[in-house]
């Protein structure tokens, strides 16, 4: 959602909203921390293909879709 923080934000309130009814989401994100956060199933792509799936909670703490997609806490980035 390349949208303005706000606007971010409320959209995924009502997705938190429509999930918390029982309605089924296809929610297809660039913005991996926030989708993985509100997903109950998720997967991840390269060029086409699953590479990972599991329970959105699963890829938020797996260490290949960290260093992948969500960056890795504490790392230095190496010297110029």
């Amino acid at each position: 959602l390349g949208l303005a923080p706000l606007i971010v934000a409320e959209i995924f309130r009502i997705v938190r909203r429509l999930k918390s009814s029982g309605m089924t989401i296809l929610l297809v994100e660039q913005m991996a921390h926030q989708a993985l956060a509100v997903s109950d199933r998720a997967y991840v792509l390269e060029t086409g293909q699953i590479t990972l799936e599991g329970s959105g909670r699963e890829l938020l703490t797996s260490e290949s879709v960290k260093q992948a997609y969500l960056g890795k806490v504490g790392k230095t980035p190496p010297s110029s």
